[in-house]
């Protein structure tokens, strides 16, 4: 075969094959994606062996073989060092300033000012493990749609209409029922309300085609890609609108080089049903979506602050002011917006916390709260040693603000993954940890660990009183104070409200002091 015949096959074999593997890899046409360069090696390898073959003559031997060939590999080569060394030249030793600057954290924010008091009524206490268990539960009295359908593992977690929930969609179960039901498409996705427990299928009258289950072109991806062919997208997310309505959020990412430093610079929707897509920049993106950064990213981004804030080389050898995120995150619901949220601790890892870390996921604003105290874990095991002869496993805590103190909600599930009691630690001190059946409610768990009343934003109350007489008293082992103001009104107060504090009051002193809704005896939740 002449080189010019050799040359049109290979480039016609090559546009073949890689037509066939751009349609199952789905690499996004962007020079800055690692895996835009490994689908162009992948062309060029076959590109090179079709040629070889193509040379071999009749005897067996390499005939006329194009040089073409040799140039595409001195190519590859030539593109493989130039890579290396763009990305050596954008890396953290040269870059040390820009890794750090990823993310923008503010440091002058305050836990009690930014976050409100806890309110038992809005608190997420199902995990994601305790969501799939009830979501799969109400999968599971639905016969017809069981042998047609599966549960996904998504359970992304929201704010729907100031009720936080985690939606999660069906999926078809194998290739086999996707075709018998593609049609009419999936039928529906599951709620799981955080606070009750209460998980409801719902129903969609036009079923969802463009799903990560499906084939061919309704498969959700291949069909954003085909639309988007140089975006770079991260894992899509599941979220459902203010009407109810559901859609897939798909992340767009930047890099600097060839993937460093990664970042979001928009999102797309698709309309599961329709597949119709829109096209949003971050500062563009709808209130009702939730996660336009992942816990990954945001993570990564926070880590490089707080290794290359001095300085590549301080990072290694001083390590002057260098924090890194603890082990495992957790998600809290303000503002109609998801937050996460982790601890900072030293470079050398220890048990303790510095502070922690507040992310916006859908506009990743920032803030640092200096709170030293327990590393999250110590704060698990500290819970799970209250009740070591159950053998019960705590859960990654929730950081609350009761009664103006950064304290630690933690649940702790039995082996089938019932959660059996709440324990509630103190941050500062986790020794510092009370644990209450289940059964009793979560109010009455805080109550328990205060010894006192739970103080909320609707019913804080202050004032100052001059102290008339004051005696103590101990109940079930926790000391207790009782005052009279100048008016004769009473007050009972917990030694735990401020134990360095409330032994030393004397008659005729003034103080400032927080308080629930006035009775008999007033309740005061906190004084200075």
């Amino acid at each position: 075969m002449s080189k010019k015949k050799n040359i049109i096959m290979s480039l016609i074999t090559t546009g073949l094959l890689g037509f066939v593997i751009f349609y199952f890899m789905l690499p996004p046409l962007n020079i800055s994606s690692f895996d835009f360069w490994v689908y162009l090696f992948m062309l060029i390898a076959i590109y090179s062996v079709t040629s070889f073959v193509l040379a071999i003559n009749k005897r067996g031997k390499v005939n006329d073989f194009p040089r073409s060939t040799t140039y595409m590999g001195y190519i590859a080569i030539g593109v493989f060092l130039l890579v290396g060394i763009i990305n050596l030249a954008l890396s953290p030793i040269f870059q040390a300033s820009s890794y750090a600057k990823r993310i923008t954290i503010d440091e002058t924010t305050t836990f009690t000012d930014d976050i409100d008091l806890v309110n038992f009524n809005a608190l997420p206490l199902l995990d994601k493990d305790s969501s799939r268990k009830l979501g799969d539960r109400v999968m599971g009295q639905m016969p017809e749609l069981v042998s047609q359908f599966s549960v996904s593992d998504l359970y992304t977690q929201i704010n729907y209409n100031d009720q936080i929930v985690r939606v999660t969609p069906l999926e078809y179960a194998d290739w086999i029922k996707y075709f018998a039901n593609r049609e009419t498409g999936v039928k529906g996705y599951i709620t799981v309300n955080s606070v009750t427990g209460e998980a409801q299928l719902i129903k969609l009258e036009q079923g969802m085609k463009y799903m990560p289950s499906a084939l061919f072109q309704e498969d959700l991806m291949r069909h954003v890609r085909f639309s988007y062919p140089t975006e770079i997208f991260k894992d899509p997310q599941f979220e459902i609108d203010n009407e109810g309505k559901p859609y897939w959020v798909v992340p767009l990412v930047k890099y600097e080089g060839v993937g460093l430093k990664e970042d979001i610079h928009g999102v797309i929707t698709v309309d599961p049903v329709t597949g119709a897509m829109e096209k949003y920049e971050v500062s563009e993106v709808p209130t009702w979506i939730d996660h336009v950064y992942d816990a990954d990213l945001i993570i990564d981004q926070v880590n490089n602050w707080g290794e290359y804030r001095e300085g590549f080389f301080n990072s290694i050898f001083g390590q002057k002011n260098v924090v890194q995120t603890t082990e495992g995150y957790n998600y809290t619901v303000m503002n109609d917006d998801v937050y996460l949220y982790t601890g900072l601790t030293s470079k050398v890892a220890d048990e303790s916390n510095l502070g922690f870390i507040l992310t916006n996921m859908r506009t990743k604003e920032t803030n640092f709260y200096a709170v030293p105290g327990a590393e999250e874990y110590s704060a698990m095991a500290s819970a799970e040693g209250q009740v070591q002869q159950m053998s019960y496993q705590a859960t990654f805590p929730l950081l609350i603000n009761l009664n103006g103190t950064p304290t630690y909600l933690i649940s702790l599930k039995d082996n089938a993954g019932l959660v059996k009691m709440y324990a509630f630690v103190d941050v500062a001190d986790y020794q510092k940890v009370v644990v209450t059946d289940s059964s009793e409610g979560i109010e009455k768990a805080a109550q328990n660990y205060l010894g006192g009343s739970i103080q909320t934003g609707k019913d804080r109350l202050e004032k100052d009183i001059t102290i008339k007489s004051i005696t103590n008293a101990t109940i079930d082992g926790t000391s207790y104070y009782y005052i009279v103001d100048s008016e004769d009104k009473k007050y009972r107060v917990s030694i735990k409200v401020s134990v360095k504090r409330l032994p030393f009051l004397n008659i005729g002193e003034s103080i400032h002091i927080y308080y629930s809704l006035e009775d008999d005896v007033t309740e005061i939740l906190d004084l200075n």
